[in-house]
């Protein structure tokens, strides 16, 4: 046993040392292994979403108290992303990453076994920090464990469950909340969870220093004005529309927080000779400009997830289960075209792909703009489905442009950088639409209103015909007159949402439509993969 241990830890060191990436099946345990990581930590960042009113009722809070379940994993989750890299170095890769899964298994049963408001917003920000290093630490692994050839079915494997994620989530969340209740959403991944830290701890490359060797200073105030500057740019787009935005004075703290908090980060990262965070990757114009599209594209994947959930129950009136089963064939063309896309994105100029998927996105957010009152799930069907392949073909093609030309030595640290522009990117897309929608829906009820009048024949004609309805169902003329005028608000109401649905998928597919010039700031991406990373 012993011999065949050490049989397989010298067949590794002499692979690594020849070529510094692992040979044989060894590297697609590790890429499961990094990947089941991932796809733990964005699936728990949605699924909670659609338990929010369940877990209101059971723990007795307000609308207002149980949003910071979400919002407490996110700001946790994003402050600890670009620390990743930093904290691998202190601590070792392999020990950072069994750690941060570790955590965030512990953290996810307590979640489960909350039995009130704080205990519960506690746990998710401790599964929020442990979950923040999970996400950029699993995709540097595979950078740095898959030679450039294979790097994109590396990232496509990683690629499946960052893509699919936020469908699978509120899809599994509705489900598991339905069947067994809010608290099953949480203890789910406690077997995945385990099967996962069991993995790391077979498959992942040994540290190659002790903790005692690694760096041992410790940048406080980079780490403390990061906490500033994110968190307080989080927490205000988690909550600025809920507060009015700039009437809310904690919402003018907090961005007077975040500006002030950020610009003090960047001087003094930039200034110290060992930062918390490594600024001075953004000199690489491939993670510069490949961040910067990261953001959108956030922006896109998260923000068009978040508004067909909310058209399909606030209009069509579905329920969380069958939310998630009109976004699970989404998801599916997400994976299926991931792992085709996977074999050949080495081969192709990345640009070129990522165009492609910008284009095609912009023409799947004007075919959804065309939403009706008789819109069903047939009509969404194939938008959904060719939303969800799409995007793959900026994901993969943009994370190997973005990343796959840097030296070794560089990409924990860009890694870290561009998943969170990642997902910032959400969070301001679903910040902005959510401010969009709300004011559009009263900009056209407010001139539909207007066209309702006594004098308009239409609007009589409608209402004469209503309150006939009624009457034929037993109503007496007044209360007839009454359930008419009823009707014939909702009726306004339903037509104003439609509308302003109709604008935010339009302003999507314009976003992505202008941020095709950036293409002209990345790299070739699968050209360049072909050349050794580091060398």
């Amino acid at each position: 046993m012993a011999t065949a241990h050490r049989s397989r830890s010298n067949f590794r060191q002499a692979n690594d040392s020849q070529t510094g990436y692992i040979q044989g099946p060894l590297k697609w345990a590790i890429a499961l292994t990094a990947s089941l990581g991932a796809i733990l930590e964005v699936i728990d960042t949605s699924i909670v979403n659609v338990a929010l009113t369940d877990i209101q009722a059971t723990l007795g809070a307000t609308v207002s108290e149980v949003g910071w379940v979400v919002t407490g994993y996110a700001i946790a989750n994003v402050v600890l992303i670009p620390l990743s890299a930093w904290l691998g170095d202190v601590f070792g890769k392999k020990s950072y990453f069994v750690f941060s899964m570790a955590g965030f298994t512990i953290a996810s049963v307590m979640c489960g076994f909350a039995v009130n408001l704080p205990m519960l917003v506690i746990a998710r920000i401790l599964q929020g920090l442990c979950g923040g290093g999970l996400l950029a630490k699993a995709q540097a692994i595979l950078f740095e464990t898959f030679p450039p050839a294979e790097q994109g079915v590396a990232q496509a494997v990683f690629g499946v469950g960052v893509i699919s994620g936020p469908a699978i989530g509120p899809t599994l969340g509705g489900y598991l909340t339905d069947t067994l209740g809010w608290r099953w959403i949480f203890f789910i991944n406690l077997p995945v969870g385990i099967a996962a830290v069991i993995m790391a701890m077979l498959f992942l490359r040994p540290d190659t220093k002790s903790p005692s060797q690694q760096q041992t200073s410790v940048d406080w105030w980079g780490i403390g004005l990061l906490i500033v500057a994110v968190g307080s740019l989080q927490a205000l787009l988690e909550e600025g529309e809920q507060d009015d935005w700039f009437d809310s004075g904690f919402i003018t703290a907090l961005a007077i927080a975040a500006v002030v908090g950020l610009v003090l980060f960047i001087l003094r990262e930039l200034g110290t000779k060992k930062p918390a965070v490594d600024l001075r990757v953004l000199r690489h114009r491939s993670l510069a400009a490949g961040s910067l599209y990261s953001g959108i594209l956030g922006m896109g994947l998260y923000g068009a997830l978040f508004a067909v959930p909310l058209f399909a129950q606030g209009v069509l009136g579905f329920s969380a289960t069958q939310t998630g089963w009109l976004l699970a064939p989404g998801a599916l063309a997400s994976a299926i075209v991931m792992v085709l896309l996977g074999k050949i994105s080495t081969k192709v100029d990345a640009r070129i792909l990522i165009g492609l998927g910008a284009v095609g996105t912009t023409l799947v957010m004007f075919d959804l703009a065309r939403i009706t009152p008789q819109t069903g799930t047939d009509d969404l069907f194939w938008p959904l489905v060719w939303r969800g392949a799409t995007t793959v073909l900026m994901f993969l093609p943009l994370s190997l442009a973005t990343l796959g030309t840097l030296p070794k030595q560089d990409i924990s640290a860009g890694s870290g950088f561009y998943n969170l522009t990642r997902q910032l990117g959400g969070s301001i897309g679903i910040a902005i639409l959510t401010t969009l929608l709300a004011q559009r829906e009263a900009f056209h009820r407010a001139i539909l209103l207007a066209k309702l009048t006594p004098y308009d024949l239409q609007t009589t004609q409608r209402l004469d015909s209503l309150t006939g309805a009624f009457q034929s169902r037993g109503a007496d003329a007044a209360t007839a007159q009454q359930q008419a005028l009823a009707a014939l608000e909702q009726l306004v109401n339903t037509q104003s949402a439609i509308l302003s649905y109709a604008d935010i998928f339009r302003f999507v597919g314009v976003v992505f439509l202008c941020s095709l010039p950036l293409l002209l700031f990345l790299g070739k991406g699968g050209a360049a993969a072909k050349a050794p990373v580091g060398h």
